[in-house]
């Protein structure tokens, strides 16, 4: 096995990185298309919730055992997984035409992707030395914020020639060449698999393609179409013999390859990792499955949330008393807390602006959604700018000194935006002020993830790096419903004080109001993170 080529390891991860940001932004123009494909009209959009919660679900829920898992196997290892997780979950995503099928591939996707960036993070401390990361953590950053640039625009050139489907195919072949790509820069040689494994896998890839996929050549033949037969009246097809026997050789695929990964899950502490899957999944259920509208905590949330502190409580009670935790002890202490403080602040900040900067453009600039999100462009060309320059910045400067500095520039523009009215996107001081607020939070993301990783002992490198996403995705999920739900309220009081509520001018200058109270809770939350920011420590990180 050859040596692994750092810059070109930490290049290929980076990608792969970059690839599944850009997934989780491409479904805003894909939805209703996707929608359509699996029977869904554009008039039940809450039922297509879950293609978006799914994802999430997948993406944060099990971050925390894919980086307990990072730190017990090879980095490459993990990431090599979670490359193929995504490639099959892309897969079943293109193929389906029902919904539970979908949101199954979305699931899929998203735990394959969510866990490429806490082993690529791991990933850099183990190849740079503390006080030399600084520059890798902010092409991580980078790359990933790049990838929610991207997303949106490689999804329209798609879709302007092709359908939806062929995204999903895509993100499958690059899966694929990336995983190479990881193999070859990490120096390693795949190993002889063993056969029973490889022919049972090989077995279930092709029998779930063609249960999912249904060949027309295949259905209407009177001999060959007889497993393609649902059973009884359903419509599904998983519902007919060749998705039974799909099912069946995923079981005995999953049985014969986990001989290898039982005794790693055990040292992972499978039900901690467990009893902290339900605490997420329940907080993002609960909020991102969520009708602003009517309710911040819906019907779901009243049974998920006591569901969730039951489990987060059962976890600290075993965290306790297991020798070898899910989460090592002494990793969130000191530093490190105040780095996930500071990654939950930064969701929060960068959320409000992804959401509603679009839709305050709609409403003063432009009726076209396409011409909205490209106001967004002048944010989010920054935020991988402040990315590299925070993390070239730590070279001379300390975690919390760059961190502090670049959220408090986004509290500062932040503020600024929660005063925007009618026609404040046509002048030039609005793209300043949007980059500005873009390069602030790019200025926070080596720092966090620089703290994080000198504040854990090496051999926790990995759960701590899933940690600071996990705290990060929480505070985008928790903070747009919160800040949603409350820039609602204050749009409903001011329609209810109108004396004409026909007038359509006043109702969108009501619009502005609720649009400018959610920039205003962003740029709080930016504050107390820049504040939280001193935590990190104002010195610079040495050897």
């Amino acid at each position: 096995m050859r040596s692994p080529a750092p810059r070109a390891l930490l290049a290929t991860a980076s990608v792969a990185v970059a690839l599944a940001a850009a997934d989780t932004y491409v479904v805003v123009l894909a939805l209703t298309d996707m929608m359509t494909g699996v029977g869904l009209g554009i008039d039940a959009l809450q039922k297509a919730t879950p293609i978006i919660s799914g994802f999430l679900l997948g993406y944060i829920a099990v971050l925390p055992l894919i980086g307990r898992l990072a730190d017990l196997v090879a980095r490459q290892r993990i990431l090599v997984a979670c490359l193929a997780i995504f490639v099959v979950g892309s897969a079943v995503t293109a193929l389906a035409v029902e919904l539970p099928v979908l949101v199954s591939g979305r699931v899929l996707q998203g735990i394959g992707g969510g866990g490429l960036v806490p082993a690529t993070l791991a990933l850099v401390a183990d190849l740079w030395p503390v006080g030399r990361r600084g520059v890798p953590l902010g092409v991580v950053g980078a790359v990933q914020e790049l990838g929610s640039v991207l997303g949106p625009v490689l999804g329209a050139v798609v879709l302007a020639v092709s359908g939806w489907r062929t995204i999903f195919w895509l993100n499958a072949i690059a899966g694929v060449v990336l995983t190479g790509a990881v193999l070859l820069a990490g120096g390693q040689r795949p190993g002889r698999p063993r056969a029973v494994p490889l022919v049972v896998g090989v077995l279930a890839l092709v029998v779930t393609g063609l249960a999912l996929a249904a060949p027309q050549r295949l259905v209407t033949d009177v001999t060959l179409g007889v497993p393609f037969v649902p059973f009884g009246g359903s419509t599904s097809r998983l519902a007919t013999p060749v998705g039974v026997a799909a099912l069946v050789l995923v079981l005995a695929w999953l049985g014969v390859s986990a001989r290898g990964w039982w005794a790693v899950l055990g040292r992972a502490d499978l039900p901690g990792a467990l009893l902290l899957a339900v605490a997420l999944g329940s907080v993002v259920l609960t909020f991102a499955a969520s009708d602003p509208e009517r309710e911040v905590v819906g019907p779901l949330g009243l049974a998920l949330l006591p569901l969730g502190a039951l489990a987060f409580g059962a976890y600290l009670w075993r965290h306790r008393r297991v020798e070898t935790p899910l989460v090592a002890r002494g990793v969130v202490r000191g530093r490190a807390r105040y780095a996930l403080l500071v990654s939950a602040c930064a969701g929060v900040a960068l959320v409000a602006v992804v959401v509603d900067v679009p839709v305050l453009a709609r409403l003063t600039l432009t009726s076209s959604q396409t011409e909205a999100a490209l106001v967004l462009v002048r944010f989010l060309v920054a935020v991988p700018v402040g990315a590299l320059l925070g993390g070239w910045s730590l070279r001379r400067l300390g975690d919390g000194v760059v961190s502090g500095v670049g959220l408090a520039l986004a509290a500062v523009g932040l503020f600024v935006m929660s005063r925007w009215g009618d026609g404040a996107l046509d002048h030039l001081s609005a793209t300043v002020v949007l980059a500005l607020v873009g390069l602030g939070i790019g200025l926070a993301l080596a720092p966090v993830n620089n703290a994080a990783l000198a504040a854990a002992p090496h051999e926790a490198h990995g759960v701590a790096s899933a940690l600071v996403v996990v705290a990060r995705m929480v505070g985008m999920v928790v903070g747009l419903a919160l800040l949603t739900a409350i820039g609602l309220h204050r749009y409903y009081a001011t329609v209810a004080a109108l004396p004409d509520q026909s007038d359509t001018n006043a109702l969108v200058a009501a619009g502005v109001v609720q649009v400018q109270t959610v920039f205003a809770g962003a740029a709080v939350a930016a504050l107390l993170g820049a504040i939280a920011s001193t935590g990190l420590g104002l010195g610079r990180s040495r050897r």
